[in-house]
C-alpha cells in the first residue's frame, strides 16, 4: 500500500471527511484505553494521558487554575481529565482527515505522541523508562492499527467493469451501489462504495472496546487502592482535642461545625488521585539536619499522635466562597519528626514534596510556634481518604494549601529561605501565605425569599491559629449589629455565628464582617484570590 495517495486522486476514492474524522478519533480513543491498562499492568502509573496532563498543567497553571476554579469549583479536576481527553480526540480527528491522502500521518503523529507520553511519565512522574516505553508503544501500535482498519473499511473501491459513457456526462445513479470517478472521453470507471454499516459497526465495537477499558483500568487502580488500606487500624491518640459538647443556637443552612469527609473541598494539581502502597511507602526527613532519616508508615502510626480541630482553606477561595473546611486531623506533631532530625540554625523554610513532584514551603516558626503543624494520617476519625493525601498529609493551621498543605506526602527538606520556591510561587503567587480573617453568610441564600418577622442569619467566620472574636451584621447598610458565636474546640477553628433580625417587607441585603482575637478588623477593600489570598466583606441581596 502506497504511503501517500496521489494529489489528482478523486474525491470519490477517498473516505469522506467525515467517517475518516471518526477514524481518528477512535483510534485516539483506543490508545488511549490501551496506554491506561499497559501503564496500570506495568506499574507505570500514571499513565501517558495522566502524565502529560500533568506537565500541561505544571506548564499552564497559573492562568488555568482559577478559570477552572471559577467555572466548575470543586470538580475542577474531572473538567480538566474530561477536557483533555475531548482535545486528544479533536486532534485524532484532524489525524484521520489527514490521513486519507496521506497514510503516514497517523503513525507519525501517534509516534509523537507517544514520545511525549514516555518523557511525560519518565520526566515528571519518574516512571522506569522502559515500562514508560513499552507502555506507548502498546498505545502508538494499536491506536494506528485501529485508525487504519476503519480508514480502509470507509475507503470507496474501485470497481473492475468499465462502461462506455458520453464525454462529459456522468453515469450510475444516486442511489446506486456504485458511482462513477469522473468523465472520461468515451469511458468512466465505476467504484463501490463502502458498507456504512460495518464502518459503523466497527467504529461502535471499538468504541465500546475503550470504554471498557477505561473501566478496567481503573478498576485495577481501585483494586490496589483497596489492597493498600484494607488492614489499616489509626491508633488511638496521646492527645485529643476534645469537640464542642453543643453549639448555643442552630440555624438551619449553615455549614457544620465538622465537615463531612465526603464534602470536604479538594483543589489540587494531580489530575489522577495518586496510589501509593502504605507498605511501601518511607517519608523522608532530609536537608538542613544533623540526621536525615526516613520512617515507614507502620513507623508514623506507632509514634504519639494528637488529634486536633483545624479549619483549612484554599487560597483561591473568593469572599464568601466554599473552599474551606473543618475537620479533625490526627497525626504526628512536625515538632517531633523535627526534633528527631536535628534542624540546623540556617534552615528557615519546611519544604515538603508529594509522590506526584507537587511543593510547598513556609517558614519553619509555622512549625515551631505552638500552632497545630502535623503529618496526618486521620480525617474524621477515619484513615486518611485517597483523595485528600493517603498515606499522609502536612495539616498546619493558619496558611493556605498553596503553601503548606502538601498531600500524599513524600518528602519533608529542611532549606533557606531561597533554596526552594514551591509549585505556585514561580506562577506569580506570594511566597508567605497567611490565612485572612474572613467570614461568609450561609443563610440566606443570594436571591432567596424569607418570611417576614423574625429571621435568623447565619454563617461561618475564620482565623486559623488566631481565632474570632467577635462578628457582626449590617442590614441595608445600617448600624453594624452583634452577632452570636458557637463555641469552637480552638483558635484554629472557624466559628458558626447567628444574628435574629426583624424582617421587614421588601428588597433587602446584607453584610458581615469578623474581628480576630488580636483585635484585627477583617479587611474590606475588595481583591481577588491571586496572589495570596480574596478580601472584602461578604455581601448578599435577597426579598422578605
Amino acid at each position: 500500500m502506497p504511503s501517500e495517495l496521489p494529489a489528482e486522486l478523486p474525491a470519490n476514492l477517498l473516505p469522506s471527511k467525515p467517517a475518516a474524522a471518526l477514524s481518528g478519533a477512535v483510534g485516539v480513543g483506543v490508545a488511549i484505553a490501551v496506554g491506561e491498562i499497559a501503564s496500570k499492568t506495568l506499574s507505570a502509573d500514571p499513565s501517558p494521558l495522566y502524565s502529560v496532563g500533568g506537565a500541561f498543567i505544571d506548564r499552564f497553571a497559573g492562568s488555568l487554575k482559577d478559570i477552572a476554579i471559577q467555572l466548575f469549583g470543586k470538580n475542577d479536576k474531572t473538567a480538566l481529565i474530561v477536557g483533555t481527553v475531548i482535545i486528544s480526540l479533536c486532534i485524532g480527528a484532524l489525524i484521520g482527515i489527514g490521513a486519507r491522502r496521506r497514510q503516514w500521518i497517523p503513525l507519525l503523529a501517534f509516534s509523537a505522541f507517544g514520545v511525549f507520553g514516555a518523557w511525560a511519565q519518565t520526566v515528571r512522574a519518574d516512571v522506569g523508562i522502559l515500562d514508560a516505553c513499552l507502555a506507548a508503544i502498546c498505545a502508538v501500535a494499536i491506536g494506528v492499527a485501529c485508525t487504519h482498519l476503519l480508514l480502509r473499511l470507509a475507503t470507496p473501491k474501485p470497481a473492475t467493469r468499465m462502461v462506455a459513457s458520453p464525454k462529459g456526462t456522468p453515469t450510475g445513479s444516486p442511489t446506486s451501489a456504485t458511482s462513477p470517478t469522473q468523465s472520461g472521453p468515451d469511458e468512466r470507471q465505476e467504484v463501490s462504495l463502502p458498507s456504512r454499516r460495518r464502518f459503523l459497526g466497527t467504529a461502535g465495537g471499538l468504541i465500546v472496546l475503550t470504554y471498557a477499558g477505561m473501566k478496567v483500568a481503573g478498576a485495577l487502580a481501585g483494586e490496589d487502592v483497596i489492597a493498600a488500606v484494607k488492614n489499616i487500624r489509626i491508633p488511638r491518640p496521646f492527645r485529643r482535642r476534645a469537640l464542642p459538647a453543643i453549639q448555643p443556637f442552630e440555624v438551619s443552612g449553615v455549614a457544620e461545625y465538622v465537615t463531612p469527609t465526603s464534602e470536604f473541598y479538594r483543589i489540587d494539581t494531580s489530575l489522577r488521585t495518586p496510589n501509593v502502597d502504605a507498605s511501601t511507602w518511607r517519608l523522608k526527613i532530609r536537608g538542613l539536619v544533623d540526621t536525615p532519616f526516613e520512617i515507614s508508615y507502620a513507623e508514623l502510626l506507632a509514634m504519639p499522635s494528637i488529634e486536633e480541630v483545624v479549619t483549612l482553606s484554599c487560597v483561591s477561595n473568593e469572599v464568601g466562597g466554599d473552599l474551606i473546611g473543618n475537620a479533625v486531623w490526627q497525626g504526628v506533631p512536625l515538632t517531633d519528626l523535627l526534633e528527631r532530625a536535628g534542624v540546623q540554625a540556617e534552615a528557615e523554610q519546611l519544604f515538603s514534596r508529594s509522590v506526584d513532584g507537587w511543593n510547598s514551603g513556609f517558614p519553619i516558626e509555622a512549625a515551631t510556634d505552638g500552632r497545630v503543624a502535623m503529618v496526618a494520617y486521620a480525617m474524621n476519625g477515619a484513615r486518611l481518604p485517597t483523595a485528600h493525601g493517603f498515606p499522609a498529609r502536612l495539616v498546619v493551621s493558619g496558611l493556605y494549601g498553596y503553601v503548606s498543605a502538601t498531600k500524599w506526602l513524600d518528602t519533608i527538606e529542611l532549606t533557606t529561605w531561597r533554596g526552594a520556591n514551591g509549585f505556585w510561587v514561580p506562577r506569580g503567587w506570594s511566597k508567605e501565605g497567611p490565612v485572612k480573617l474572613s467570614s461568609r453568610i450561609d443563610v440566606p441564600r443570594a436571591g432567596s425569599r424569607v418570611k417576614e418577622g423574625m429571621f435568623a442569619l447565619g454563617g461561618v467566620a475564620w482565623s486559623p491559629s488566631i481565632g474570632v472574636s467577635a462578628v457582626e451584621v449590617s442590614i441595608d447598610n445600617g448600624p453594624w449589629q452583634a452577632a452570636e458565636l458557637g463555641s469552637v474546640a480552638s483558635e484554629h477553628t472557624w466559628v458558626q455565628w447567628r444574628y435574629v433580625w426583624s424582617a421587614t417587607a421588601g428588597d433587602h441585603t446584607a453584610r458581615v464582617r469578623a474581628t480576630d482575637q488580636q483585635g484585627n478588623a477583617q479587611v474590606t477593600a475588595n481583591q481577588a484570590p491571586a496572589p495570596n489570598g480574596a478580601t472584602g466583606l461578604h455581601q448578599i441581596s435577597f426579598s422578605v
